[in-house]
């Protein structure tokens, strides 16, 4: 069973519904005994930082993230999801991220009349190394986006595939050990994204 973090971010009916397009058992869940049980956790999210980073403490999720990486086990993150495992996010004046990989989350810089922030729509990802969420998805594939920041990790060891916009090359999926995580959305990135999501659903948390 896979557990979809219910921390009071949206998007989460669109991952679950994902879920069961490829016939993956999925629960929707705030609930600390049922993430620990899970085969595999998923961290989706769509919204600003702090409000997602202090739903969490309220929650009192945090521990349980932890544990959940530490156990070995299968994990996801998208999008707000994936900026929130950093150390650092500069949304919302700053706030501290989970810290679960070595980085920060910058914003992306509007030019008027040129470059739009959000970036929104699909863009190519460029595979830079091998991962088997990736097994039968050809590099410069194309995903859906919808994000105003972007992952900035520390070492290009944990990089694993990048996108171009507005002047940067960012890091637009990122892993390590039992970490995998996208800037894009898979659930909104038709069949290519269903792929990813049923390739997550058969990998042993390993790279």
């Amino acid at each position: 069973m896979i557990a979809v973090i219910d921390y009071g971010a949206g998007n989460l009916r669109s991952v679950k519904l994902a879920f069961d397009a490829i016939k993956a058992p999925a629960v929707i869940t705030n609930d600390k005994s049922v993430i620990k049980s899970a085969e595999r956790v998923v961290f989706p999210g769509v919204g600003s930082a702090r409000p997602a980073m202090n739903a969490l403490e309220t929650l009192g999720l945090t521990s349980v993230l932890k544990d959940t990486i530490e156990s070995g086990k299968p994990f996801m993150g998208i999008c707000l999801g994936t900026q929130i495992i950093f150390e650092h996010l500069a949304e919302d004046g700053g706030v501290a991220g989970l810290g679960f990989i070595s980085g920060q989350v910058k914003a992306f810089t509007p030019v008027p009349g040129k470059i739009k922030v959000p970036h929104m729509g699909w863009n190519t990802v460029t595979l830079v190394r091998k991962h088997p969420l990736f097994e039968g998805i050809e590099s410069e594939s194309e995903f859906y986006f919808v994000h105003s920041f972007y992952p900035a990790p520390t070492s290009d060891t944990v990089v694993i595939g990048t996108t171009g916009y507005a002047g940067v090359n960012f890091a637009s999926v990122v892993g390590t050990r039992n970490i995998f995580a996208t800037q894009f959305h898979p659930e909104k990135s038709g069949v290519i994204g269903l792929k990813l999501l049923k390739n997550f659903t058969a990998w042993n948390g390993k790279c």
